[in-house]
């Protein structure tokens, strides 16, 4: 069985659906799973035995440069040679869908009322209600198990295998700022929104009052400035030289805990079993399966999952004390 999945972006919403593959190749071992996505993020799903072919798309250079259209059509109309037995649109948008459209026939995703753009659903073969503000790994695993007929429970998903992948010499970049006798802790301080950082004055109470080596991977010039502000004021914080995808999940995944914002590399800890603290503020924590090693803390804004408020800046009310009291907890 051939199956194409369509993911296209961002970071954070591959890693949350990536968790699938596993499952798929479980229960149908013979399935030639090719995943489509935009070539900026192809690194994420890299080394992944449960992927047979990463293919790339670059839609995004279509917003500064029309006459592209033409070629990433071509790129698509080559990948529908696979003649695939169903394709599968995790996007839910229109160009994810056309895309869809372009390399099956049979093709799965939510209907019109479990999307963003509803447009999308009329280009599928079938389509499911699994609603919009429902927790997005159950949204990912309901899906995907209506459109293979797999049944796939929340209980297996929660004792999954960790699937971000990576190749051990990836963890030479980071190995040498381990400490032997003491708990390593990564924070992750960016985001896209600037409403979706925690403060970076309560962030360093939260560092002076842990004993711990903390780490700072960063991914962006104002995250390095923040870094480098953050490691001047506390011993235990050391800001790591720049790295690429691979090179963070290998750092990840030898971490003691992760404490982060609601930002696709914090979710690299979930997605590989390691303890883990997310913080949010104008975004819903309904983005993992929370357990013992896996939690959340939210500021008391309400949610409208359907326009969600990017000037809310309530994270700041995540006391210091509350992260500190749970990384304490985790890290024992």
């Amino acid at each position: 069985m051939k199956i194409a999945i369509i993911k296209l972006s961002a970071l954070g919403d591959i890693i949350h659906s990536a968790f699938i593959l596993q499952f798929i190749k479980a229960k149908i071992p013979k399935a030639q799973i090719d995943w489509i996505v935009e070539e900026g993020f192809a690194q994420i799903l890299e080394h992944n035995p449960d992927i047979h072919t990463i293919k790339t798309l670059n839609l995004k250079s279509l917003k500064k440069k029309k006459s592209n259209l033409f070629a990433e059509i071509k790129k698509i109309k080559a990948y529908a040679k696979e003649e695939y037995d169903i394709v599968i649109d995790l996007q839910g948008l229109l160009k994810s869908a056309i895309t869809a459209k372009l390399l099956g026939k049979k093709i799965a995703g939510f209907d019109k009322k479990s999307t963003r753009e509803s447009l999308a659903a009329s280009l599928y073969h079938d389509s499911y209600a699994i609603a919009y503000d429902e927790n997005t790994i159950d949204r990912y695993r309901l899906l995907v198990s209506k459109a293979l007929d797999m049944p796939l429970t929340k209980e297996e998903v929660t004792h999954k295998k960790p699937y971000m992948h990576y190749l051990d010499e990836e963890f030479e970049i980071s190995k040498p700022y381990f400490k032997e006798n003491m708990p390593t802790v990564i924070f992750i301080i960016g985001a896209n929104w600037k409403s979706r950082i925690y403060p970076k004055e309560q962030l360093l109470q939260v560092a002076q009052n842990l004993d711990a080596n903390i780490l700072i991977p960063y991914a962006s010039e104002s995250e390095k400035e923040m870094g480098k502000w953050l490691e001047k004021r506390s011993a235990n914080i050391t800001l790591l030289p720049k790295m690429n995808l691979n090179a963070l999940k290998a750092l990840i995944s030898h971490a003691n805990l992760l404490i982060g914002n609601d930002t696709g590399p914090s979710y690299i800890a979930w997605a590989n079993n390691i303890p883990s603290i997310i913080l949010f503020g104008p975004t819903p924590p309904s983005r993992i399966y929370e357990s013992e090693i896996s939690h959340t803390l939210k500021s008391s804004s309400s949610i409208n999952h359907y326009k969600l408020n990017k000037e809310d800046y309530s994270i700041k009310e995540i006391s210091p004390q509350e992260i500190i009291s749970k990384a304490q907890e985790l890290l024992s």
